[in-house]
């Protein structure tokens, strides 16, 4: 019985022996790590070309000067298209390839002012080339040309005495 004994006391001490290794808890590792960020302009936009109706004189109604952002130029009513160059705004547009992005232009009318009197006439009805709205505009290569037009409402000669005409807009251009 003896002999029984000492091997199951063997196995005990094997087995005690052998959960002690399993037991040890392991060292973990660590080691530390750095982050790096860049911010970058997504797009920029400039001015290039600024609108310009060119030279006229009102007749006895007044009328409208209709410029299109293809630097088309359209005459309605009693105006008088005079010579000289008109062309619409321009704005180039860059940043990264293929991003898209909002166009929006004036939702209404701005006025300009003569720089001698107090004269006002009114520009509405925006026009763009691409077409303003959510997405429109593509940077094909990391740029585009945004061209804009509008209608200049043009009162009488007592209403929009001679003179030059002034005026700002705000044309907005939104990364999506």
């Amino acid at each position: 019985m003896k002999r029984v004994y000492i091997y199951i006391s063997l196995i005990f001490v094997f087995i005690g022996a052998g959960s002690g290794l399993y037991g040890q808890a392991i060292a973990p590792a660590s080691a530390a790590g750095d982050i790096f960020a860049e911010i970058i302009p997504v797009f920029s936009a400039s001015e290039t070309a600024q609108m310009n109706f060119g030279k006229f004189s009102p007749g006895p109604q007044g009328g409208e000067i209709i410029l299109s952002p293809e630097n088309y130029i359209s005459v309605l009513g009693s105006v008088y298209a005079g010579s000289g160059l008109q062309n619409a705004a321009s704005f180039y547009i860059s940043g990264d390839v293929d991003a898209i992005y909002s166009i929006s232009l004036p939702s209404g009318p701005i006025l300009i002012t003569n720089t001698r009197s107090a004269q006002t006439m009114s520009v509405e009805n925006w026009l763009s080339t691409p077409a303003p709205g959510i997405g429109t505009g593509l940077l094909q290569n990391g740029f585009q040309v945004v061209n804009v037009g509008a209608t200049l409402k043009v009162g009488t000669l007592k209403d929009n005495p001679v003179g030059i005409y002034k005026g700002s807009y705000k044309v907005t251009f939104d990364f999506n």
